[in-house]
């Protein structure tokens, strides 16, 4: 019998406006969650390459620079945009439902 994913909720999607990212604590994970647009984007907060917050960075369509060492991720896939980092950051699927996004682990 296959496992059900869980669900984590993050913040409603009011609290995430169009072309800006917030930083959200829930199920034991320190996320981003961008808004783009009105499309929707989570990736660990963390940078890949230093201690930089990613919700503190500065968004551009959907890349997201970290305010640390300039660094740049594509949102939606995690791939390196632009160095010093050179490990991808991690990216989850946003659900929303309800007016709520979330992610399923």
């Amino acid at each position: 019998m296959a496992e059900t994913a869980a669900r984590i909720d993050l913040c409603s999607t009011d609290e995430v406006t169009s072309g800006n990212v917030r930083k959200v604590e829930a199920g034991g994970l320190t996320l981003a969650v961008y808004n783009v647009d009105g499309e929707y984007f989570v990736t660990d907060d963390l940078c890949t390459h230093g201690p930089g917050s990613l919700s503190d960075g500065y968004l551009d369509g959907h890349v997201i620079e970290c305010d640390f060492h300039n660094g740049a991720f594509d949102i939606r896939t995690g791939e390196i945009v632009s160095p010093p980092c050179m490990v991808p950051l991690k990216t989850y699927k946003a659900v929303i439902e309800g007016g709520r996004v979330t992610i399923e682990t």
